[in-house]
């Protein structure tokens, strides 16, 4: 076989994310390319996919890929010549609970943000677009005429006749045994013909790219399931042009497949796959029928398909899917190794999302970042420990049903749970907390009774927990509270160009004087914020940076990649060894006095400053700053003093009112301060200018920084077009949530969505924070005038913006 020795890109696997990628190199210029296929294309997983082609998805940014798939598959066939199979029928999504239709409706709002056709439908109606369906206990549900459904190998092979047609070679019968390293950057492949070099490798492997990563330290975590669907034999009279149908309160999914009805599944209790390795040769392969583990559902599917009770089963298929820790795909330059990509991971979503990810990966290979934000999707989100095989078949149990389940504000897994715990975490669970997660953390979500605790309730209106969080919120406004911040990452950054390399990374000035802390971004070549961390001046060579606990390897990776050349500067990441406790309120200061001989007065310890101070019997850091809106310090301990400084602090609180809150409190918090939260407010395309923290931002500090000229640029545009801006639901506290991606509309125009939102319990109102957009600049005098409006599950409801917050406006009870 005659392979090449050198290319551009090497694309590592030939199933549908690796053709669709190829293709969109060839579309964006890059040509030199080779896919290598170990076997045949299509042969893992592909072949077997249901080919459904959907476009809403679960976040904007991934039902946008959706979006660009399902266009793209309109003219596939017409630029190839290659047939796809492409059906353009519609899709139905279907309630039988009130909560699903909430659910669905708050969906279709969303799609609406960018141009999504949707339609609510009754009972009835959908019975005229799917006369099959036994319409007992459905309430309603939505109509999407843009889905449809395609033939998942043809599709394939019309990708790769495009990347071929475009310059790209694809080989198969081609393994790749390694991928090769050299100073921390990917440079080819060693394959069973021998190496080719490349500056750039794209890992499209499916079911074997975790293993095949982790042979070089790389963490791509995914782990196989078994996928079970049945295909009925001929179906005489059915409509070829019958709609997808989907019921995700019963774990099912319908599809017209000439002539016959195929039914999928993704059951709430999953079967992992492969846990001991997958074979190199299984190809084409299906795995042993197991009629047991899915007949409830197929029973079920009975009942609501009458005819498939009097229909017999031509093929019950089962073949392995891989499924990542969160139910998202894998995509982007691995933390760990410099020009190393991947996509993978697909969940059983891969058919639909493959146009744009391969269209989304080509430009980010072409220019070095991703042309939209992924943070949501980004493998840089990932955890070093998500490797690990028991953890990821655990997890893979409950992933699979995800398709399917309600997707509630703030569920919980219960999977594969318990990974990592701080210092505190005994004591917080004797305390009443009950414990959410974030990147394997266990981290209080609120504060409640034994039953309050193993009961909880979701919703989309009020969960179970919502009183307790208010009393949380009340109790920092009016005493003090405890918080286990011990998840937030923290580096040491030290060396006689620390200086140097922090001005360079942070938009802030970082030249201050020790014992400074500094609010600051991380700013991309576009002017987007990367990170968004606090930087406290230990020392003239010494920092200490604190950032988000999903943020860990990520920001770095980044600092790493972006410190000048030749810098002699060393960044820890001392996270374990420095767990953090907040206490919050305006008796904070009092608590503090009767921990430590230190002065806490405002004169001597002003907002924004850190210092070494004793507290009890240890020595910790405590820093004056605040997420909540109230007086308060951060206090950070060396791990072996933690239990001590715990005990220490609940002991002088007893009499002040000193309760433990949780992170549900601490967003409704940061909420009514308008505190923006990285990945959901402020993130890759937005400009601190967009965000509202340009005051974080020091133009004319010598050096310059990193995405300087981006800011240059838009200062030079004048008034600023896209703003985040405060938002609150009028008509009193019983309005309903806002939660993510609520279109905000003027004069009855969408103009912007909801990036996050929470109830305000300290004044009483749903609120959010969003983007919005005016092409002669977003001005206090814009938001004054009109109707401002936002959409919730398809509902209007007014409400009122601004830019300041809602709570506390002039920093009073933050500085006093």
């Amino acid at each position: 076989m005659n392979i090449p020795t050198k290319v551009d890109v090497v694309i590592v696997g030939g199933g549908v994310a690796g053709c669709s990628i190829a293709y969109h190199l060839a579309k964006v210029g890059i040509t030199d390319v080779v896919l290598c296929e170990r076997r045949q294309l299509t042969c893992g997983t592909t072949w077997h996919a249901a080919g459904l082609v959907t476009q809403l998805r679960a976040t904007q940014r991934m039902t946008e890929l959706a979006k660009y798939t399902g266009e793209l598959f309109t003219q596939l066939e017409e630029e190839t010549g290659q047939a796809t199979g492409f059906k353009q029928n519609g899709s139905l999504r279907i309630a039988t609970t009130p909560a699903r239709y909430e659910e669905l409706a708050r969906g279709a709002s969303m799609g609406r943000n960018f141009g999504l056709p949707v339609e609510a439908l009754t009972a009835g109606e959908i019975k005229e677009r799917w006369a099959p369906v036994n319409l007992d206990g459905i309430v309603g549900g939505f109509w999407f005429p843009n889905d449809g459904q395609v033939n998942p190998a043809d599709v394939t092979m019309a990708y790769a006749k495009g990347a071929r047609n475009g310059g790209v070679r694809i080989i198969e019968n081609l393994p790749v045994s390694r991928i090769l390293v050299e100073n921390g950057r990917a440079v080819g492949v060693m394959t069973e013909q021998g190496k080719i070099e490349a500056r750039t490798v794209v890992v499209c492997g499916g079911m074997w790219s975790r293993d095949l990563a982790a042979e070089i330290g790389v963490t791509v975590p995914l782990h196989a399931a078994e996928h079970f669907y049945v295909v009925t034999e001929a179906i005489p009279d059915l409509p070829r042009n019958l709609p997808v149908m989907f019921l995700g309160d019963e774990w099912t999914y319908y599809k017209e497949d000439a002539g016959k009805l195929l039914v999928g599944f993704f059951e709430p209790v999953a079967k992992p796959w492969g846990q001991n390795g997958i074979s190199s040769d299984f190809s084409f392969d299906s795995l042993p029928d197991d009629i047991d583990h899915i007949a409830p559902h197929l029973e079920a599917a009975a009942h609501r398909v009458p005819l498939l009770a009097h229909t017999g089963m031509q093929l019950f298929f089962n073949g392995p899917e891989s499924f990542t820790p969160d139910g998202r795909y894998l995509l982007g330059e691995t933390a760990e190794i410099a020009g190393l990509y991947c996509a993978t991971g697909f969940n059983s979503l891969g058919i639909l999302s493959s146009g744009g990810v391969g269209k989304s990966l080509a430009s980010w290979i072409r220019d070095g970042r991703p042309p939209v934000e992924l943070i949501d999707v980004d493998v840089r989100r990932t955890q070093s420990f998500q490797r690990n095989r028991k953890y990821l078949e655990h997890r893979t149990v409950e992933t699979l049903g995800l398709n399917f389940d309600m997707h509630w504000p703030n569920r919980q897994f219960v999977s594969a749970r318990g990974v990592r715990r701080s210092p505190f975490h005994d004591r917080l669970v004797a305390a009443g907390a009950f414990m959410t997660e974030a990147a394997g953390w266990e981290r209080p979500g609120f504060y409640g009774t034994p039953e309050q605790v193993a009961n909880v309730e979701y919703s989309y209106y009020r969960p179970s927990w919502f009183a307790n969080v208010g009393e949380e919120c009340r109790n920092t406004a009016e005493n003090v509270t405890l918080f286990d911040h011990s998840c937030f990452v923290k580096y040491r950054v030290e060396g006689p160009d620390a200086l140097k390399t922090m001005n360079w990374i942070c938009g802030a000035e970082c030249d201050v004087e020790i014992g400074r802390v500094v609010y600051t971004q991380w700013l991309n070549e576009i002017g987007g914020v990367e990170a968004d961390v606090t930087v406290t001046r230990l020392a003239q060579d010494s920092f200490l940076v604190v950032t988000l606990a999903v943020s860990q390897r990520r920001d770095l990776a980044w600092f790493k990649r972006h410190a000048p050349n030749g810098a002699r500067v060393h960044v820890t990441d001392i996270t374990s060894g420095l767990p953090m406790i907040a206490v919050m309120g305006p008796k904070t200061r009092e608590l503090m006095s009767r921990l430590s001989p230190d002065e806490f007065s405002n004169h001597a310890f002003p907002f924004g400053t850190s210092r070494e101070i004793d507290l009890g019997y240890a020595r910790v850091r405590a820093s004056r700053l605040t997420f909540m809106g109230e007086l308060g310090y951060e206090i950070y301990v060396e791990t072996e003093f933690a239990a001590h400084v715990y005990e220490a602090i609940v002991g002088a609180g007893r009499d002040l009112g000193l309760k433990p809150g949780g992170f549900f409190a601490l967003n409704s918090l940061r909420m009514e301060k308008g505190y923006r939260h990285w990945g959901h407010d402020i993130g890759e395309e937005d400009t601190p200018y967009n965000g509202g923290v340009g005051f974080a931002v020091a133009m004319d500090k010598p050096g310059g920084f990193f995405g300087r000229e981006a800011l240059q640029r838009q200062r030079a545009e004048g008034a600023v077009k896209r703003r985040l801006v405060q938002v609150k639901l009028a008509g009193g506290p019983d309005m309903p949530m806002l939660y993510h991606n609520e279109p905000l509309l003027h004069n009855g125009a969408i103009v912007g969505s909801i990036t996050s939102g929470a109830y305000g319990h300290r004044i009483g109102a749903s609120l959010g924070l969003g983007y919005v957009n005016n092409p002669e600049g977003v001005t206090k005098d814009w938001l004054a005038d009109g109707k401002w409006e936002v959409e919730i599950a398809m509902k209007p409801y007014h409400v009122e913006l601004q830019f300041g917050p809602w709570y506390d406006p002039q920093n009073m009870r933050v500085r006093n």
